[in-house]
């Protein structure tokens, strides 16, 4: 498995919050839901995407799909001069700006929401509601908007997407979670391999650590043979015990070498990015497996106990790997 399988591989959607919005103008929403990643798809219309600062207003247009990651919030509106007139709170509750319950006002039937059937703006929405589903890694190779033009890639899930999400058949909350998990690896994989071509990067909250193509320092370093190699190794066998000498001998470098010229392609140590490699997928088997042990996670990702994966653990992601787990299962 390449660093970018890995990466898309970490999105795991459970009873994702997905509808078809149907909207009028003059209409804007508030988005302020918390949600760590938003995928919309435009079918019909136009919407501008604003968050709050500075930065110009970016247009989405029918056809083109954006990705969002919060949980910071913004405004989606049919102009950027229109005011919010609906606000979506955590859980997908939408009021008025004034607090006003708009539930029942706005459901339009299955999975179909907004102020008229006929509206001329239609855009489906899939949103990852819990931090869990998506992989930490995969949320800070990303800038905060991302936008993929029509034309830049061609995928046959969205039109199944958009079929089946108003469908309501036995297990179709499990298979739009996967729809959506599909979507989101196509336009994702259709971005990174164009370098960020097509896009709106607003990455304009923070450093970003992208090269002008758009691509994280990481991916670059796939096409050195030297790194490349290297990486590969440690995404395919994170539980092997490295050590940079380790690694130096399998890619026929010095030990030197490889530290200068990992640390300069990638922008941090071989081990620290292996790290990383090692503490997000333990983050993802504890969500996907709940029943293994700790001590077989640690096993599994290269920590010689369960003590020392809690700590560095802990000392990455703030909880306790049992912590972590007990947030994304819903126990207290």
């Amino acid at each position: 498995m390449d660093a970018l399988a890995g990466l898309l591989d970490g999105a795991r959607a459970r009873s994702a919050f997905l509808l078809r919005a149907v909207l009028t103008s003059p209409w804007s929403l508030r988005i302020q839901d918390r949600a760590p990643l938003t995928v919309v798809a435009l079918s019909r219309g136009v919407a501008w995407f604003s968050f709050d600062d500075d930065d110009p207003p970016a247009r989405l247009g029918p056809g083109d799909v954006a990705v969002v990651r919060g949980p910071a919030p913004y405004t989606v509106a049919d102009d950027p001069s229109t005011p919010p007139r609906v606000v979506i709170h955590p859980g997908q509750r939408c009021t008025t700006p004034d607090g006003a319950d708009l539930h029942d006002v706005m459901d339009l039937g299955v999975r179909t929401w907004g102020d008229a059937l006929d509206g001329e703006t239609v855009m489906l929405v899939g949103t990852y509601q819990l931090g869990g589903e998506v992989s930490r890694r995969l949320l800070e190779a990303l800038p905060r908007l991302l936008m993929l033009a029509r034309d830049s890639w061609d995928s046959p899930v969205l039109p199944l997407l958009a079929q089946e999400i108003s469908q309501d058949r036995p297990g179709q909350d499990a298979v739009l979670d996967r729809l959506l998990d599909l979507l989101l690896t196509d336009v994702l994989r259709a971005w990174f391999a164009g370098g960020g071509a097509g896009r709106a990067d607003h990455a304009r909250d923070g450093v970003d650590d992208r090269d002008p193509a758009g691509e994280p320092p990481w991916l670059r370093a796939h096409t050195d043979p030297v790194v490349g190699r290297a990486l590969r190794l440690l995404h395919n066998d994170p539980g092997q015990p490295w050590t940079v000498a380790a690694l130096a001998a399998v890619t026929g470098v010095s030990r030197a070498g490889l530290a200068r010229r990992f640390a300069e392609l990638v922008g941090e140590p071989p081990m620290t990015y292996l790290t990383g490699v090692r503490l997000s997928l333990a983050a993802d088997l504890l969500r996907a497996e709940r029943d293994v042990t700790l001590e077989a996670v640690a096993r599994r990702v290269g920590y010689g106990s369960a003590f020392a994966l809690s700590t560095a653990f802990k000392r990455v992601h703030g909880v306790s790997p049992a912590e972590h787990r007990a947030r994304l299962c819903g126990v207290a």
